[in-house]
């Protein structure tokens, strides 16, 4: 049976494989060939238990679907290709009707598990946070705005000159307050999508973080000239890309290097969703790191590691890339922090 017969469950984002009787591989979607590294072409037909090295456990499971006929399911099973890296999976053993297919495997990668897990929470706190700041937002405008008025008429019915210098600080405060709120809303402009070049994106943040720190920043790119066009908004993903970059820079205290590193990744899962090709694009720098009290929070809402800081700049980063479908992570250690940002190319 050819494997076009199966090729609707290439469609699935997780990795399957069809075994028959004998316990050889029929078929294995796009997805199980990337996680396990190997050719369908080249595999096909051959025993499963010769693509890994210890695949004991496995085996043993399929005979005791094969010898009763039900469904099992594995946990935290490790199976290792030549020359691979270990893999910690689950995976579900199903039997099959089909005249050919005797069993259905379902791989499902613990760490991806946990990453899609990961994501869904971010997504919940990210609309929970959307909620409260625009609740918040609208109960200081109006009482903000009728502080401002009352400094203003204020300041005119004073008759020394010295003393509308408090009025000032009312009136300055309150306005930038009032900038505050303003970023606070921006989030909630729907994006206008166009076709655009991610390193066009990168090279404006490039030229505006370089003329902010102009002696000790140095920017390092390495590009794949090779990735298509990204659909999306480029003023969003401007500012996006610049918010990580100037926590960087000023988490450098202007001196050090930032590397912007771009490259196509294949067969991701963004947001539960499958994508054939995505652009995967880091933003690293060599600073102190983020505390670790801080890495689990920094996307959160008000929360600064700077004195002075808002709190916004990666809230804003993580709306706009959610708004194109994708996602956003950091991994920190001294000496290195990564900032990946995954968008579909589809």
């Amino acid at each position: 049976m050819s494997s076009s017969t199966f090729s609707g469950l290439d469609l699935l984002a997780t990795p399957v494989i069809l075994v028959d009787e004998a316990l050889c591989i029929l078929y294995a979607n796009s997805a199980a060939e990337d996680l396990f590294a190997f050719s369908l072409r080249n595999a096909g037909g051959q025993p499963l238990a010769h693509l890994f090295i210890d695949s004991t456990e496995l085996v043993a499971s399929l005979y005791e679907v094969l010898g009763h006929n039900w469904s099992y399911t594995g946990r935290d099973l490790t199976l290792t290709r030549p020359g691979q890296a270990s893999l910690h999976l689950n995976c579900v053993i199903t039997p099959t009707e089909t005249s050919a297919a005797r069993f259905l495997i379902e791989f499902r990668p613990i760490e991806q598990q946990l990453k899609l897990a990961r994501e869904q929470r971010q997504m919940d706190q990210q609309q929970a946070n959307r909620e409260l700041i625009r609740n918040l937002a609208h109960e200081i405008r109006n009482p903000l705005g009728g502080l401002r008025g009352s400094a203003q008429l204020l300041e005119r019915e004073l008759d020394r000159p010295e003393l509308r210098e408090y009025t000032q600080v009312i009136i300055k405060e309150a306005d930038r307050l009032q900038v505050l709120l303003d970023r606070l809303l921006t989030p909630h402009r729907p994006p206008q999508f166009a076709a655009l070049n991610i390193h066009e994106v990168l090279e404006r943040v490039r030229s505006l973080v370089l003329a902010e720190y102009p002696d000790g920043i140095r920017i390092e790119r390495d590009y794949d000239a090779s990735l298509p066009d990204l659909h999306g908004d480029k003023e969003q993903l401007i500012q996006a890309v610049l918010n990580i970059v100037r926590n960087a820079a000023q988490a450098l205290n202007g001196k050090g290097q930032i590397e912007f590193r771009t490259r196509a990744a294949r067969q991701v899962t963004l947001a539960r969703q499958r994508y054939k090709l995505a652009l995967e694009l880091q933003v690293v720098d060599n600073g102190p790191g983020i505390p670790e009290e801080l890495r689990e929070r920094i996307f959160y809402p008000l929360v600064s590691g700077r004195e002075g800081g808002s709190g916004l700049g990666l809230t804003l980063s993580q709306t706009f890339v959610q708004h194109h479908r994708g996602t956003i992570e950091c991994q920190s250690t001294p000496g290195r922090t990564c900032f990946t940002i995954m968008l579909p190319l589809e």
